[in-house]
């Protein structure tokens, strides 16, 4: 099939790459030429492990290519793809004017039948206006032009985005005409050989699908973080409370880890549109309210940490910090932890030197203009002088790491474990001063 993707930021890339590699022709259009530039010079604009090799091996095949050109984009595929940013607006509603504006330059470009895919994340009845966007440009032409709009909600992990991908758990599929459902039905054959997995409903359920699955995550996470906190104040181990409702089938292992809070592109975003959108209803999401604030009180938690060991003015403190991205295996830094904890120790009067294993660039430019941070080649080198070791991101790389060493570099062996990578009882035996979240010491 030949195929175009409007939008090349993960949802679009990666999906633009993953169906290339299917065998269809995929033309990815993005207005930025910065980003263009780079994927025709063989290189990658975000980090996602193993997208580098999927897009160079499908460009060389001549399956995948790239345009700043609305007018070629439009022109390519039988089905359009819509992965284009929905970020928060001022209300925390999502914010259509990419998705919509992509909408229009369809309809007013479009010369054949179409199926135009909202794969970007989408509140209920974003269907309805992309299609009335696609009409009212029609309606300027005086032309009638067949075509469907389709709600084809994505279910990506950063860092692990091609392979949720290539080996889908579900493809949800929202439309309502015969013809667009066999072409959705056609295109992801190929990643469901060994089993249909293909969840065929209408439109507004397929968008309220997407958002339903993040904010019941994002639900278990804020839940856990909570009870992490009671368990602080109980004696319990929040460790031993997991694994001890994990094992009941109805409840599973997956999303119980208690931390310093959630952050990322999807998770907070998709949560306040949610509640936004029930809001707009009248129906108030008392449970999403509730994990949203539980999540930005949760952010605050290490720096608590921080000010209660060593009290509320850290001028002439020095704190290393592991990790800033907000998740492992990305560079994302959209909503992660580490910039509340950088600017509240900060605030606080601390000096800090920060090391990611991916994200540092990207640190750079956010904290730009940030006095008071500066940044290390390598984990060890953060340490040097610190007066404690903060970790934020659960990288592998820091978890089985030389204590030994960390002991003589830092100027007192005390870490702040913002995501319970080590036993307590062990650190506690080899002379640390540790503090977890919601675990016994």
């Amino acid at each position: 099939m030949k195929i175009t993707v409007v939008g090349t930021g993960y949802v679009g890339l990666v999906s633009g790459a993953c169906l290339a590699e299917m065998g269809n022709t995929v033309l990815c259009l993005d207005l930025d030429p910065r980003k263009i530039e780079i994927l025709k010079n063989g290189g990658i604009p975000i980090h996602e492990p193993g997208l580098d090799k999927v897009v160079e091996r499908n460009v060389a095949a001549g399956r995948l290519s790239f345009t700043t050109s609305v007018e070629e984009a439009v022109a390519f595929g039988q089905i359009q793809f819509i992965a284009v940013g929905t970020p928060p607006d001022e209300d925390g509603s999502a914010d259509l004017q990419y998705v919509l504006s992509a909408a229009r330059n369809i309809g007013r470009l479009m010369d054949g039948y179409k199926v135009i895919v909202d794969k970007s994340t989408v509140p209920v009845g974003t269907a309805d206006k992309v299609k009335a966007a696609i009409a009212d440009e029609l309606a300027k032409r005086g032309v009638e032009i067949p075509y469907s709009v389709v709600s084809n909600p994505e279910f990506l992990k950063e860092g692990a985005a091609v392979d949720d991908f290539m080996r889908p758990d579900r493809i949800v599929v929202g439309a309502e005409d015969p013809k667009a459902i066999e072409l959705m039905r056609a295109l992801y054959a190929p990643f469901q050989r060994n089993h249909d997995k293909l969840v065929i409903m209408d439109v507004r359920s397929a968008e309220l699908t997407k958002y339903a699955a993040n904010a019941m995550l994002a639900t278990r996470i804020s839940f856990m973080n909570e009870l992490a906190l009671l368990a602080e104040k109980v004696g319990a181990d929040i460790e031993q409370v997991r694994v001890g409702i994990g094992s009941d089938v109805r409840i599973g292992y997956h999303f119980l880890y208690a931390g310093c809070g959630y952050g990322g592109s999807c998770f907070p975003k998709d949560v306040q549109a949610l509640i936004r959108t029930g809001d707009e209803y009248e129906q108030h999401l008392k449970i999403l309210n509730a994990v949203e604030a539980a999540n930005n009180a949760q952010k605050q938690v290490l720096t608590t940490k921080v000010l209660k060991r060593f009290g509320n003015d850290l001028s002439g403190k020095h704190i290393a910090i592991w990790g800033l991205a907000f998740k492992p295996n990305t560079d994302d830094m959209r909503e992660a932890t580490s910039r509340v904890v950088i600017n509240d120790l900060i605030t606080n009067g601390a000096t800090v030197c920060a090391y990611d294993p991916v994200a540092m660039d990207e640190a750079k430019r956010i904290f730009q203009d940030q006095s008071g941070l500066t940044y290390a080649e390598n984990p060890l080198d953060a340490l040097k002088n610190a007066d404690a070791l903060v970790i934020v991101t659960e990288w592998k790389a820091f978890r089985s790491p030389d204590f030994d060493e960390i002991r003589q570099r830092l100027s007192a062996p005390v870490i702040f474990d913002g995501r319970n990578l080590y036993d307590p009882k062990m650190m506690q035996s080899i002379g640390f001063e540790y503090y977890p979240i919601g675990r016994t010491v």
